[in-house]
């Protein structure tokens, strides 16, 4: 008999917010809000109850808040360095072996687009906010 702890609601919210961060924090960084309208539309990280199922063990739901923190870490780096290549392929990868939708390569987050464009989203989070 193996038993087996089910993944806890907790662990599916931190999942939930680590997607939010990618979509406020991550890819405004990188693309216009065109385009991460249409990751949207693609269901780009996108879960769902079928998702959650799939890593429905505390394990695994553990292996993919790694893997998103993970991934997080390397694209909000300043600094690149050739070992962070592999470290996000493998995390990727993981990613996709539990159905959520991650079609990017290291290759799609070389340079920021606010460095070179300085243009604000309308997915990043407010500095502040006016009170009416």
């Amino acid at each position: 008999m193996k038993i087996v702890f089910a993944s806890t609601p907790d662990q599916e919210e931190m999942i939930r917010e680590l997607v939010k961060t990618f979509y406020r924090d991550v890819f405004p960084l990188y693309y216009s809000d065109k385009d991460i309208k249409e990751f949207e539309n693609l269901k780009v990280l996108h879960t769902s109850t079928r998702h959650f199922e799939y890593f429905g063990t505390l394990k695994e739901a553990y292996q993919v808040i790694s893997s998103l923190q993970t991934l997080i870490s390397i694209l909000q780096s300043r600094e690149r360095q050739p070992k962070y290549k592999k470290i996000f392929e493998i995390n990727a990868e993981f990613l996709k072996e539990f159905g959520l939708f991650f079609p990017f390569d290291y290759e799609h987050f070389l340079e920021e687009r606010s460095m070179k464009d300085n243009v604000f989203s309308i997915y990043t989070k407010a500095a502040n906010e006016l009170l009416i």
